[in-house]
């Protein structure tokens, strides 16, 4: 049974916050999977290339500029077969290297344009539950927790419509983390706490 998703997202630190929404919007997903996220390093460490060939999902998420090692992580993840989702802000005024590097993916899959952080939200959010439902049983998703998420996407294609601009106060959560659940997880050490609700 595989009980975290590998997620990989590659993105240039230029956008600090699209990383770290996506880091936290994962934890909405109503799924018992846990979650590897590894994103890329700054640029005083080597990107983790085992993780880009081992993903799961990968995300690729392009700004005004295209920054080392982004283009590393994507020649490595089509060199391993593995399909990145790409994305572009479609307000970013791109330079002639970022141009160059949308062509050349264009070669190989398709670019989402997103006008905001709130629809690369929901863009992302739809592809994951969409990679979930579509390897529930490699994942061993029950019939119950799949209608859950069926309908949690729904809700969210629902919303889309009626999208707000994200608060860009928050932080620290553009680095590479680990997500659990305790469904599928019991802690070897310790208490595990609860909250009442």
């Amino acid at each position: 049974m595989v009980d975290k998703l590998r997620l990989y997202v590659s993105a240039a630190p230029e956008l600090r916050f699209e990383r770290d929404l996506l880091a936290r919007a994962i934890a909405e997903i109503p799924t018992s999977l846990g979650w590897t996220i590894t994103q890329t390093p700054g640029a005083d460490h080597e990107p983790d290339l085992d993780a880009v060939t081992q993903a799961n999902v990968h995300v690729l998420i392009l700004g005004s500029d295209i920054q080392a090692p982004v283009g590393l992580e994507w020649a490595t993840a089509r060199r391993a077969g593995n399909p990145v989702a790409l994305f572009y802000k479609s307000s970013a005024l791109q330079t002639q290297a970022a141009q160059a590097f949308v062509r050349e993916a264009a070669k190989f899959g398709r670019w989402q344009g997103f006008s905001d952080a709130s629809e690369l939200r929901w863009r992302a959010l739809r592809l994951l539950v969409d990679h979930i439902l579509a390897h529930s049983a490699r994942y061993e998703i029950s019939a119950a927790e799949a209608e859950t998420l069926r309908a949690w996407r729904k809700t969210l294609d629902a919303k889309a419509k009626d999208r707000k601009a994200i608060d860009d106060t928050r932080g620290g959560a553009e680095q590479s983390a680990v997500i659990l659940t305790t469904e599928r997880f019991t802690p070897s050490e310790g208490r595990l706490l609860r909250t009442e609700a």
